[in-house]
């Protein structure tokens, strides 16, 4: 199996973003007002796109959002390829920080790439969020 993270338009995102994310709400539900903004990065196997990460730089900091992969290729270590790509993008770039919206329930596996929980929280959709952060040396 060949794979592969490229940079991707912020429209490819949005079939896999619906189909993991946010199944039940209609496709517009997953587009976020500043996409245009972004850098967008989609994992490739075998030419088929698998899993997807949008990345918002601002004042030295970014934050990845809308961080997806299809069920199917869940727990294979993709999703930790695409994260660790973009982790590498924010140091090169001289960041100083990076950060994102967790699930609660998906907090467990940011701490491992060295995401510190915050004390700031919050629900969307029904669904428990808390803000996890780095800081870049």
């Amino acid at each position: 199996m060949q794979s592969k993270i490229i940079e991707i338009t912020p429209e490819e995102t949005l079939p896999i973003r619906h189909q993991v994310m946010w199944p039940n709400q209609p496709l517009d539900y997953v587009i976020l007002p500043n996409d245009n903004q972004a850098k967008h990065y989609g994992l490739f196997i075998d030419n088929r796109l698998i899993s997807v990460i949008s990345l918002f730089i601002e004042n030295r900091e970014a934050q990845f959002r809308k961080f997806a992969t299809l069920n199917e290729h869940q727990g294979k270590g993709y999703g930790s390829m695409l994260l660790k790509h973009i982790m590498q993008i924010a140091i090169q770039q001289n960041l100083s920080k990076i950060w994102c919206n967790a699930r609660v329930d998906k907090s467990g596996y940011y701490k491992k790439f060295g995401l510190k929980l915050t004390n700031e929280t919050f629900n969307k959709g029904g669904i428990d969020y808390v803000i996890m952060e780095k800081t870049i040396d």
